[in-house]
């Protein structure tokens, strides 16, 4: 079984402005940080956010009390624009 990690899950803040994931973390009472770490928790991905911040840390860990629906879900998928805020591993060459 392989183990995908959620390589900067939070975008490097990239998407934390975005007006569809405002109005689901509006909906849920989180903050646009707590939906993407959700996200990929539902998705089955280890999830390792950076933030040197306490409050945002603190933040980070409350994440067991709510689930995103089915249309979150969809509309969070709808975000896989090939955007890459870091290194992309699929445009690496393989010498293995």
């Amino acid at each position: 079984k392989i183990t995908v990690e959620a390589y900067s899950p939070l975008t490097k803040g990239q998407w934390l402005d975005d007006e569809k994931l405002g109005k689901i973390a509006a909906k849920h009472q989180r903050s646009p940080a707590q939906i993407l770490i959700r996200w990929s928790l539902q998705k089955g991905f280890v999830v390792l956010p950076k933030s040197t911040n306490p409050k945002r840390i603190a933040e980070n860990f409350k994440l067991e009390d709510f689930q995103l629906d089915e249309e979150d879900m969809k509309v969070l998928k709808g975000f896989d624009a090939d955007k890459h805020c870091t290194w992309d591993p699929t445009r690496v060459p393989w010498s293995g």
